[in-house]
């Protein structure tokens, strides 16, 4: 899936590609390089997010890229950047069947129309919903004139963020390929990781980030919903700070690292986040009659079992890691080596955005 806000079309494809998830504290990346049918993973890095005020200046994003691949010690110019999910829209409308371009400006010339939102300064990109049981439902569907519609995933940002993106990548020396929604990256990586349960179950596919958390749930290889929820690490680790009395830096080893030690204040911090992803999911079963199967989630803080675990009574269903690893070859420096399966959750975006640009 690729819903890119800017993509260059001017080259073919490349073999390989730099994918960068610019975070709230974390930035991830990855240099996957395409062997065959298959991906290697040949680097990443995981650097502190640069400290700004109100929004990322192209000066300071271009330094902090050249950063990332100092880093990778990069080869390849080539870089893909993942927008991140609190600034894109990601969601469904129902479209008459015209050409991709014509979608693009039609929404941005009437968003309302489409998304229920004033979206001034945006640009979009579609991707158009192919499968089976939802062509069908898509067809019943039309205008008051009687046109057919069809059900089109929708992805928006602000244009003036896309171009500082683009115009920082330049600066730093690297060709951006792609820009795509942050949102993406796991359901991209979940495809290639588990691709039965992909195409044939419906499951919630959860990114715990530093401030913001989202949810996706893919049915039959469809994202059928997406969500943030403003509930992050951040607040976890907060919250253990102040019951615990200790620094921050404590309380996240603390978090991820003996959360059993602290396992009462840590499942009350835990029951706003799971009752708001639980709420998502039974939106989705509600709407569709169909049960999520299983969760699987990603992000700095499922590196805890403890937390994975701890979100599955509230959430009523297994939940579980998401892992790029399953999929990937792996050419690595050996210190890189033996730390990867520590930080494997943490790239699943970062992958997934490349991945989209492969």
């Amino acid at each position: 899936m690729r819903l890119p806000f800017f993509e260059n079309t001017v080259r073919k494809k490349p073999d390989e590609m730099t994918a960068v998830d610019l975070g709230s504290r974390t930035t991830k990346a990855v240099h996957l390089q395409r062997q065959g049918e298959g991906f290697t993973l040949c680097g990443y890095a995981l650097l502190d997010a640069p400290i700004f005020e109100k929004s990322l200046s192209v000066e300071l994003l271009a330094e902090h890229l050249r950063a990332v691949a100092h880093a990778l010690e990069l080869k390849t110019r080539h870089v893909t950047l993942a927008v991140r999910v609190d600034d894109a829209q990601v969601r469904h409308a129902d479209i008459p069947p015209i050409p991709i371009e014509d979608m693009r400006m039609v929404l941005k010339l009437n968003p309302k129309n489409y998304l229920q939102q004033d979206l001034p300064g945006h640009v979009f990109d579609c991707h158009v919903n192919a499968r089976p049981h939802q062509a069908k439902s898509a067809n019943k569907a039309k205008t008051l004139e009687g046109i057919p519609k069809q059900r089109v995933l929708v992805a928006g940002a602000r244009q003036q963020i896309v171009n500082d993106l683009v115009q920082g990548a330049k600066a730093a020396g690297l060709a951006p390929q792609c820009i795509t929604p942050g949102v993406i990256g796991p359901v991209n990586t979940f495809e290639r990781a588990m691709p039965e349960v992909f195409a044939k179950e419906a499951v919630a596919l959860v990114d715990i980030g530093f401030k913001n958390s989202s949810i996706c749930i893919v049915r039959e290889g469809e994202l059928m919903l997406s969500r943030v929820v403003g509930i992050g690490g951040d607040r976890l680790t907060n919250g253990l700070a102040e019951t615990l009395n200790v620094s921050y830096a404590e309380a996240e080893g603390i978090k991820v690292g003996m959360p059993a030690e602290v396992q009462v204040p840590l499942e009350a911090l835990l029951l706003p986040l799971g009752r708001e992803l639980r709420a998502s999911m039974d939106f989705f079963e509600h709407q569709h009659d169909c049960p999520v199967s299983q969760v699987f989630l990603t992000g700095g803080s499922s590196r805890s079992d403890f937390i994975v675990q701890r979100l599955k009574p509230e959430l009523m269903v297994d939940c579980k890691i998401l892992s790029p690893l399953p999929f990937l070859q792996l050419q690595l420096r050996p210190k890189q080596m033996s730390e990867i399966e520590e930080v494997a959750t943490q790239l699943s975006v970062a992958v997934g955005a490349a991945l989209a640009a492969l």
